[in-house]
């Protein structure tokens, strides 16, 4: 099957185009509108940057039309860079992948003595524009006339990583491994960078989309909060996108027409929000905004009041692909165990998971579980004699192979020892911790790099749960299906999780419409069988939205009911979704 799969999705956003403008020019002259109408002779304009926003670009944008009397770069007052690391070493560890989740706030890594050296600079200009602009600049100038915040996606900031264009930030170690950049960044920046965005967005005038370089867009606190508040009251995509990987296959790059790269797709992201982003469109003006920026503003209504006291402003659900069609098993691996990701990397909640297979080809395989005659001491043995290298692990003596169809669904608790094997198209349906891997054995290769892929056998023996053996892994994780209800033209069938983790999924057939109810949970759907379908409210409460086959789209808890059918070239045929929920 084809899928007209619309890899640009937008919220379109009513009644606030007025207040969204493009171009460093419309958005000089419209802050510099804003400055005058305080009436000041001396205004100050503070420029809060995410990290990795090109300050200088916008910098330049900005002069251009406000022609500032004087600069102050906030960052100018940060610790030294050798400082900052010390400060942060004890959570970065020598690991590649991980670290541990600092708790750390902008104002820690700010020197008192430094910032009365700026805010006397400021305080000594008489007259005209002063701009303050960095990652820090709300610390600098608290009482600034202006406020803008300039942000940008978290999958920009991992481009700009990989063209060594950005480094971390206030760090003295020049890092070219990308592992290492990414992982200072999820442990430590973003963190913060987040806490303080949390404070300061309610209070901001202008909000700045840097993501695409020299064009950026600029709206107001209003139009941004209205277009969060819409876009929680309806379904709505995230923005997706695809990165290759050295187990990659065929089938993302063929059917949802992707740019040829050097290697083949080996992921899909397109339902993770605190990586995707989000397109708001404002008349003519398209915005993209990290989605992550909707669970801290909207959390009650987006995630449900039951799932926001269980987890808070983050979005516990993931969906994303795996494609091994034409391509190479993943790496064997195993999840952290709750305990375990809680005492080692400061997490929360683990990443439980599931494979729900959206396409396999003749022979295509699922590792899961461990056989009956794994002996824990000789696996680990031979796993470390792997990893030395000059021999390969018999994964098949030590771990259960079930074939894979499409839509069979296998479920992994965490603790289970697991991989897709070549010849799969998988939905995974996951916990949002989704870095916390423990590769056990990578089948001899390097990665895209050149390196070699970190390996973590001295985590994974501390997680693996041993009694999941043959057994125990066909009987609870390997497609459970148990039909719930059915009627003319639809039924509903519970395929998981499994009863130790938290999120519950329900797939519906049906070539009728089928209504969904709000059970107090975000809900996060993929259609995975049929070319088209169309979601409407019983009630009118928003327009008919149309999704395609293998799209993954979100039903906000707010969202009080809503109908599902199949339309378009799939009118009258039967359909399937699938559904996640948090489970009461």
């Amino acid at each position: 099957m084809k899928a007209a799969y619309n890899r640009e999705p937008i919220v379109t956003i009513r009644g606030w185009e007025h207040e969204a403008w493009s171009g460093y020019e419309a958005i000089g002259r419209t802050v510099g509108e804003a400055l005058q109408n305080t009436g000041k002779e001396k205004t100050i304009l503070v420029v809060e940057c995410y990290p990795g926003v090109r300050q200088e670009e916008v910098l330049q944008g900005l002069t251009a039309a406000l022609r500032p009397a004087l600069i102050i770069r906030a960052e100018d007052a940060a610790l030294d860079a050798a400082e900052a690391d010390r400060k942060v070493e004890r959570y970065m560890t020598d690991d590649r992948v991980f670290g541990y989740m600092t708790p750390f706030r902008i104002d820690e890594f700010y020197e008192a003595d430094k910032l009365k050296r700026l805010q006397a600079q400021i305080e000594a200009a008489d007259r005209g524009v002063v701009i303050v602009i960095g990652f820090g600049a709300s610390l600098v100038a608290a009482d600034g006339d202006i406020l803008l915040y300039a942000d940008l996606a978290r999958w920009e900031i991992q481009q700009r990583y990989r063209s060594m264009e950005y480094g971390n930030w206030r760090t003295n170690i020049v890092e070219t491994d990308i592992l290492r950049l990414y992982k200072h960044g999820f442990f430590f920046e973003w963190r913060m960078a987040d806490r303080l965005k949390k404070t300061l967005l309610p209070r901001i005038g202008f909000y700045l989309d840097t993501n695409v370089k020299d064009e950026p867009k600029l709206v107001t606190r209003q139009a941004l909060f209205a277009g969060m508040e819409q876009t929680v009251g309806k379904p709505f995509r995230l923005v997706p996108y695809f990165d290759p990987g050295v187990w990659g296959g065929t089938w993302l790059e063929a059917n949802i027409d992707l740019p040829k790269k050097n290697h083949p797709y080996a992921w899909g992201f397109d339902g993770v929000p605190e990586e995707n982003s989000l397109y708001f469109q404002y008349g003519e003006l398209r915005l993209e905004l990290p989605s992550i920026n909707v669970v801290f503003f909207e959390s009650i209504k987006l995630l449900g009041e039951k799932v926001y006291s269980r987890f808070g402003a983050e979005f516990p659900i993931r969906f994303d692909f795996l494609d091994t069609i034409g391509g190479q098993n993943l790496s064997l691996q195993v999840h952290p165990t709750t305990e375990y990701i809680r005492e080692q990397f400061g997490m929360p909640y683990t990443q439980d998971e599931s494979y729900y297979i959206l396409e396999a080809t003749p022979g295509a395989e699922v590792y899961l579980g461990l056989r009956d005659q794994a002996d824990p001491e000789q696996m680990l043995s031979d796993l470390r004699k792997a990893q030395e290298g000059g021999v390969t692990f018999p994964a098949e003596e030590y771990v259960n192979v079930y074939p894979a169809a499409k839509h069979d669904h296998f479920l992994i608790p965490a603790g289970t020892v697991h991989c897709s094997g070549s010849g799969c198209m998988v939905l995974e349906i996951s916990a949002t911790p989704y870095i916390f891997t423990f590769k056990l054995w990578d089948w001899d290769r390097l990665g895209l790099d050149g390196k070699p892929r970190p390996v973590h056998v001295d985590h994974g023996e501390k997680v693996i749960q041993w009694d999941r053996t043959t057994e125990w892994t066909t009987k609870s994780c390997v497609s459970p299906i148990e039909l719930i209800a059915e009627g003319e033209g639809w039924k509903e069938e519970r395929t998981g999780l499994h009863e130790l983790e938290f999120i519950e999924t329900r797939r519906h057939w049906f070539s009728v419409p089928v209504r969904h109810e709000a059970n107090g949970s975000v809900h996060m759907l993929n259609l995975i069988e049929g070319e088209e379908a169309t979601v409407e409210s019983p009630d009118g409460a928003f327009e008919p939205f149309v999704i395609r086959y293998a799209e993954t789209f979100i039903i906000p808890a707010a969202v009080a009911a809503y109908t599902i059918r199949p339309s378009g070239p799939s009118e009258g045929q039967t359909i399937g979704t699938i559904k996640a929920y948090v489970r009461a």
